[in-house]
């Protein structure tokens, strides 16, 4: 079995002393030590050469360390289904922690007897990474309370209300995002509205109606909340504008009044509130909103690094894009 090389390995190549290559590796000049260029090459060439990689764990002790950064799923992120929703997030959170020369540690084997993913368990190893982001439509409590309790640092992929304390987040801002869309809606002439979707348990899905709600509220116009309404009921209701908060219940709602001989937008506007989590047809070009999902991944990225080098407690929201789609205009029934 070759030997492993070590630092004096590489000091007796360079010439130099072991702790000339220890400043090397960790770019520092301690104490005013100023290592000279051609001394500072010839080590890097050695290093080079061989192929040599500083022990993890000595890395560690000694800067306090891994470089190593977690991406906690409480969702599979993978399947065929949601592999567009998740994959911005996981493309912007690869190109930042490139970006800051850390290296990511994916975990998703944690997980208690029969139920979801959590992050402790007997198995969990998210003490293994510098810091831990997690990604998932709701977050066990739990998990967040005993992250915040225990200091680990952390930011969650959307914002997540306080467990014990305010948790470290970078999210989407459906708030106001609902809200413009309202106002668009109530511009053109609406005054009977309809939002469609949970609106409860997930934080993103509580933002979303909070928006619809205090939009409609500020408009003075009605607005009704239906888990999930099929299209003669939001017709017999008289809506003129539905927000759907699933993109498929959308598209759905749209392909159904096609079929019934309604205009949309003419008898029934549609609108979206984010970005599919399960299959939806294509051919339907949404009015809506964007979530900025890349952006996300990289700014969560960043806000990590923050936690780690400043003890912060991030609470960020990105704003989300309107999308102009075909399915937002005047209410003008066509019988």
């Amino acid at each position: 079995m070759t030997k492993r090389l070590t630092q004096q390995d590489i000091a007796r190549m360079a010439g130099v002393s072991q702790a000339t290559v220890s400043l090397v590796l960790n770019n520092r000049q301690d104490g005013g030590v100023r290592i000279a260029p051609g001394t500072r090459a010839r080590v890097l060439e050695v290093i080079r050469r061989t192929g040599y990689v500083a022990n993890p764990i000595a890395r560690r002790l000694h800067d306090h360390r891994n470089r190593i950064l977690g991406v906690f799923t409480y969702e599979a992120v993978f399947p065929t289904s949601r592999a567009d929703f998740y994959q911005p997030f996981l493309e912007g959170i690869e190109e930042q922690a490139e970006a800051v020369g850390c290296d990511l540690l994916l975990f998703t084997s944690a997980k208690a007897a029969g139920a979801r993913r959590r992050i402790f368990s007997d198995e969990s190893r998210v003490r293994l990474a510098d810091g831990c982001l997690l990604i998932g439509r709701t977050v066990d409590r739990d998990d967040l309370a005993q992250l915040v309790g225990e200091g680990i640092p952390f930011v969650s992929i959307g914002r997540r209300d306080d467990a014990g304390g305010p948790v470290p987040h970078v999210g989407a801002d459906y708030v106001s995002a609902v809200r413009d869309l309202v106002d668009r809606a109530a511009a053109l002439g609406h005054r009977r509205f309809a939002y469609v979707g949970a609106g409860t348990g997930a934080e993103s899905s509580a933002d979303r109606l909070r928006g619809f709600e205090q939009a409609v509220a500020a408009h003075g116009v009605e607005g009704a909340h239906v888990p999930f309404a099929g299209l003669d009921l939001l017709v017999e209701a008289g809506s003129t504008a539905v927000f759907a908060e699933e993109v498929s219940d959308g598209a759905a709602l749209v392909l159904a009044a096609r079929e019934r001989g309604l205009s949309v937008p003419g008898d029934l506007s549609v609108l979206m509130l984010g970005a599919a989590t399960r299959p939806a047809p294509e051919d339907v070009a949404l009015t809506g909103f964007r979530i900025p999902r890349r952006e996300m991944g990289r700014r969560a990225v960043q806000a990590l690094t923050e936690v780690l080098a400043e003890g912060t407690t991030p609470a960020e929201l990105l704003s989300c894009e309107f999308v102009e789609g075909t399915t937002l205009g005047p209410h003008t029934p066509q019988r």
